[in-house]
């Protein structure tokens, strides 16, 4: 089944692809890698989620909002590519989990988004080296900042 079905098929709705904040592009192709930009929770009508885990969000929170990070990644690698099914496999993700001192739980957190890109992508091709690590602040007190690299098919 093509990745561009698998998304129809589990019902997701991917947003917008963001906009640059800054000055940085959202993707970059070097050959057959794309190297995605930092994300985050950016939902379908344009607001973020924001907020600190361990203080005013649980993990089960923070989860989801990595998991629509991850569909904000998903956008930006269609509106580049044109299809998803260009994808050969992710390589590598980094997860921002904003963060108390005590919070222990990035991983579990940053599951949101890995989960996501497992079941798009399938065991082999969407599960990646990855690394999810506590901040104590993000851009606009957003919940989650995640960045990737794929590979692609040329």
């Amino acid at each position: 089944m093509s990745y561009d079905a698998r998304i129809d098929e589990l019902k997701l709705e991917l947003p917008p692809a963001p906009k640059p904040m800054g000055v940085y592009k959202p993707i970059v192709q070097v050959g057959n890698m794309v190297y995605l930009s930092g994300h985050g929770p950016l939902k379908s009508d344009k607001t973020l989620i924001t907020g600190r885990l361990g203080l005013d969000m649980d993990v089960e929170v923070g989860y989801d909002a990595a998991r629509q990070t991850g569909l904000g990644i998903l956008a930006t690698l269609r509106e580049h590519l044109g299809s998803l099914d260009k994808v050969s496999r992710l390589v590598k993700l980094l997860g921002l989990v904003r963060c108390t001192e005590s919070f222990d739980a990035q991983p579990a957190v940053i599951n949101g988004c890995s989960e996501l890109f497992r079941d798009v992508f399938g065991e082999d091709a969407g599960v990646a080296a990855r690394s999810a690590l506590g901040t104590n602040a993000l851009p606009g007190g957003i919940a989650v900042e995640i960045e990737a690299i794929f590979e692609i098919k040329e």
